[in-house]
């Protein structure tokens, strides 16, 4: 009898290495061959591919009124009945009026970046970017007749697009915490980030040439549409977790599942330990570093084209593209950074905290230098170059901050995404209304002022978050048991902590 269970037991634990080695040949096949050129294999870059296409549109509804702006208040040729030609613009509105209708998009926006985060983690990610992308899509149709009515019906359309668009980057944090294998994290988060940039480097200039050849009103309906098209092929495509999509193969679901670790815990099952993440170091070091980054960018992207049009008396069609450089800096830059930050993990050549610390510093203290000599750039050439350079380092900087939520907290990602984001929309209805009561005569030593206090914010965010930052999972980080989710081959479920292998179990149960 004991004979037998000997026997009994050797067959198991061979059964068990059996299986063990097996799956490890799968997973490591896997990974050989996870860069493979035919990327809809892999469900996880098809969501990376969709997302940045999402912030594409997310940023060419943003950026549309910037450019449009400039031509919806540029003095036209006008006839009188008495036959005198003159000079008025379409919109008359003074500098202040400007920037509350640039700054009013973010009212709404800042609104609801935490509710954002908060049915992200209930209801999924994938469907709340969605809801924000095409309702933001479907508004931004209506942007010029209600221009025409009146400024005030134009301010609440743009308050309406920002509550809906302000879901977007609290959401994509959620399908990440649940599509993202660790050691992708921060390149498959830049790539789809990089979707912004991407979209405000084709944005503007297709705006200025919309604008030249069918009016400023083209702007709105052009990209509009294209965003109610994405929205549909999102919707249809992309599911809330690996373990959802039915195209998805065993062997990328055990790699997503093994690398990611914890599950985040379904959506009724989370609890947010409020208290305990907003007394965090490690949380606001990411927001600061958030807000810090907003600043500069939200300062040039709602002012760029006006600024060259005052400094350096560029025409609107001239100012789309040159405005549109430093964003294709950024978005180059983006990728690189986001495979250096994983391979510099991956060879373990530096800790995660120090690599994140490495990437948002270093680009912080560079993008204050950068933004100090655009300042004082005696041509257009010396400061577009000065402004590429301090916006395309911003990509550095979001291989840091952007993914550390998912670092600290993965469960929490969308919240925290909603935290940080929140404060980091203060930059975009703050900075246009002070730049436009600082720049009231359109001379370069007024626009000085405005670059001097972006280089500021940025030295100060560089210092916090070099303090306080940490890339380790917190102590107060909840994850709670559930129930299996999905079943690859019969022998295996997955919990939200890890792998329970029933191949032993089953054997002795027969």
């Amino acid at each position: 009898m004991n004979e037998d269970n000997s026997v009994s037991d050797d067959l198991k634990r061979q059964a068990a290495m059996f299986y063990n080695s097996t799956e490890r040949e799968r997973i490591q096949e896997h990974r050989k061959h996870k860069t493979t050129w035919r990327f809809w294999e892999q469900r996880r870059l098809v969501v990376a591919l969709l997302a940045f296409f999402g912030f594409f549109n997310v940023y060419a509804l943003r950026v549309n009124l910037s450019v449009a702006v400039v031509a919806m208040t540029e003095p036209m040729e006008v006839e009188l009945e008495n036959g005198t030609i003159v000079f008025v613009p379409e919109f008359d509105w003074s500098y202040q009026t400007k920037g509350l209708v640039l700054s009013s998009f973010f009212y709404g926006y800042i609104i609801t970046q935490l509710p954002g985060g908060w049915l992200a983690a209930k209801i999924g990610g994938n469907r709340m970017f969605a809801i924000g992308v095409g309702a933001t899509s479907l508004l931004t149709l209506f942007t010029p007749p209600l221009a025409h009515t009146s400024t005030a019906l134009l301010i609440a359309v743009r308050v309406l697009e920002g509550l809906f668009e302000g879901v977007t980057y609290p959401c994509i944090h959620a399908v990440w915490s649940r599509w993202a294998p660790s050691d992708e994290r921060a390149r498959l988060a830049t790539f789809a980030f990089s979707g912004s940039y991407v979209g405000t480097v084709v944005a503007m200039p297709v705006s200025s040439m919309l604008t030249h050849y069918t009016g400023w009103p083209g702007i709105f309906y052009v990209f509009g549409i294209l965003g109610l098209v994405w929205t549909t092929i999102w919707w249809l495509v992309v599911k809330e977790s690996p373990e959802k999509d039915p195209h998805i193969t065993a062997a990328e679901l055990k790699y997503i599942q093994e690398s990611r670790g914890a599950l985040a815990v379904e959506g009724t099952q989370i609890r947010h330990p409020w208290k305990a993440m907003l007394t965090s170091g490690p949380v606001w070091a990411i927001v600061m570093a958030h807000f810090s980054e907003n600043w500069g960018f939200y300062t040039l992207l709602t002012f760029l084209p006006t600024f060259m049009q005052d400094v350096f008396k560029f025409q609107t069609s001239q100012t789309g593209w040159l405005s549109a450089v430093p964003y294709l800096a950024m978005a180059v830059v983006l990728q690189v950074a986001g495979h250096m930050a994983d391979w510099l993990l991956k060879m373990e050549i530096l800790s995660r905290t120090n690599i994140r610390k490495l990437f948002n510093c270093g680009a912080f203290l560079a993008q204050t230098i950068f933004m100090v000599a655009a300042a004082y750039a005696p041509s257009v050439s010396g400061c577009v170059v000065c402004l590429t350079i301090a916006v395309g380092l911003g990509g550095f900087a979001w291989s840091g901050f952007s993914v550390n939520h998912l670092d600290i907290a993965p469960p929490h990602a969308s919240v925290l995404m909603g935290l940080s984001n929140t404060i980091a929309t203060l930059p975009g209805i703050i900075s246009p209304p002070l730049a436009g009561s600082i720049v009231t005569d359109r001379t370069a030593e007024q626009w000085r002022i405005v670059f001097f206090i972006s280089s500021a914010i940025y030295l100060l965010g560089a210092i916090i978050y070099g303090v306080f930052c940490s890339a380790n999972k917190q102590p107060w980080v909840v994850e709670v048991d559930s129930d299996a989710s999905f079943d690859t081959d019969g022998a295996s479920v997955t919990t939200a902590r890890g792998y329970d292998n029933k191949a032993m179990d089953r054997s002795s149960e027969m």
